[in-house]
């Protein structure tokens, strides 16, 4: 079905976006104050131009936003993405995306934007870029669930080791608390829903979610020992290479962050507690030789420049960094990384087209994106009045069996639901539902009107 999108700014974000959304087929407005930029969009795409400030109501009546279902906000002022965003969801716009470059904006530490201006998605593209090379440096999964548990919840994996208390017991059986829940569990490249008999093995990777402290007191179930820690070293502290480190910084990864501006090191030192931020430049093979790129696990180039990131990663690859990433925004370069030696080459334009498509929904589902292969997919879906899953607490609630409730977020307060709680109009569910089990789950979700 196609949908009535409008891409406020047209920059080169904002144009690969609508190119996207073109190659499938929904209708799409491009708005931009600058006259060139809007002739080239409408000269390039099947798309409808408009010139104009983007924070401007007159403009957006003009571009059809009360009556879109989705306002798309990518400008390259973080301000104007937030009012025109706030602005198209006052007016009616379906769902609405803003997107922001600062941190601040999306640190839930200081003040929620997100709920302050009524948007539904903050979409950082140095954010999902990080999260992309995560998932290419440890299991995607844990990745996956992160960025929905929006720093309040704990998402953390374990490989079951032999002669852990886990081993051939079945789900049910683990006596988990409230307030934790094993997500999915991972086996021979295939992620699953975590039900209730299955019977875990040596060498599963299962993925927990709940409170720090909870996941804390249970690794002993699941890990005997100390797990072999893995270095990275990260070229690069933009926004990228600290979303990065910042994931990875916990659990079984020693990290190095090289960074060439002093004041820039001073302020990644103070917000990465568990990372060792260097001065030093990635483009120099001593630089690089001294800080041991040679003897690490994982080297990963996220500078601004993807020339100094391929030439840092060939360095790399050849003193015997042992798994190579990197960010390479120039699609013209994405047939010769692998040439190079580069295991990995993220394109942060492909990552955000990515999740702009698996936003496209009507109704209660907000957004879908798979989490693996095994046909697992992760669902955030508004609970809306009225719908079927309202009735009854979750224990009484008829989901499928491939279908669980994973996260609950009521205004501020995200948890693990319990088989007591009970969901209310206007909460947010994160769902892993299997492919098998999609229509009839959703069918718990959907109204008379949705």
């Amino acid at each position: 079905m196609a949908l009535n999108i409008v891409v406020l700014g047209c920059g080169t974000v904002g144009t690969s976006i609508a190119d996207v959304l073109c190659q499938h087929r929904h209708n799409v407005t491009v708005i931009d104050q600058d006259s060139d930029k809007t002739q080239k969009v409408n000269e390039r795409l099947d798309v409808r131009t408009l010139t104009g400030n983007a924070s401007q109501s007159s403009v957006l009546f003009q571009a059809g936003v009360p009556s879109c279902d989705l306002c798309l906000a990518v400008t390259g002022s973080d301000e104007v993405n937030l009012i025109a965003a706030s602005m198209a969801k006052a007016m009616g716009a379906g769902r609405t995306i803003a997107r922001v470059y600062a941190p601040v904006y999306r640190d839930l530490s200081t003040f929620d934007y997100h709920r302050h201006f009524h948007v539904d998605r903050l979409l950082s593209l140095e954010h999902l870029s990080a999260m992309e090379l995560a998932h290419g440096i440890r299991h995607g999964g844990t990745v996956a669930m992160e960025s929905f548990a929006r720093g309040k919840l704990e998402v953390d994996e374990f490989e079951i080791s032999p002669n852990a208390a886990a081993v051939d017991k079945l789900i049910k059986e683990l006596g988990l608390p409230t307030g934790i829940r094993i997500a999915c569990v991972s086996r021979e490249g295939q992620t699953t829903l975590a039900l209730a008999d299955e019977q875990l093995r040596v060498g599963d990777r299962v993925t927990l979610i709940g409170t720090a402290e909870a996941i804390e007191e249970l690794k002993g179930m699941f890990q005997t020992g100390t797990t072999p820690r893995r270095d990275v070293v990260i070229a690069g502290g933009g926004e990228t290479g600290y979303h990065l480190a910042l994931a990875l910084q916990h659990g079984r990864f020693g990290v190095v962050l090289m960074e060439r501006d002093i004041e820039r090191c001073e302020y990644l030192a103070a917000k990465l507690e568990r990372t060792t931020v260097v001065n030093s430049d990635a483009t120099y093979r001593d630089q690089l030789e001294e800080e041991r790129v040679g003897t690490a696990d994982v080297f990963v180039a996220t500078t601004g420049d993807d020339e100094e990131n391929i030439m840092a990663c060939v360095t790399a690859r050849e003193i015997g960094a042992k798994q190579i990433l990197s960010i390479v925004s120039r699609p013209d370069y994405a047939e010769v990384v692998g040439k190079l030696g580069i295991d990995q080459a993220v394109s942060p334009r492909e990552v955000v087209a990515r999740q702009v498509l698996g936003l496209l929904h009507k109704g209660a589902v907000i957004s879908r994106s798979s989490l693996g292969a095994g046909g697992l997919n992760v669902f955030e879906i508004e609970v809306r009045e009225g719908a079927p899953i309202t009735e009854h607490v979750l224990a009484n609630v008829r989901l499928p069996a491939k279908c669980l409730i994973a996260v609950v977020v009521q205004e501020d307060f995200v948890r693990v639901p319990g088989a007591d709680d009970r969901l209310h109009a206007g909460d947010t569910v994160i769902a892993l539902i299997d492919d098998s089990a999609v229509a009839e789950s959703l069918q718990m979700f959907s109204t008379n009107g949705s």
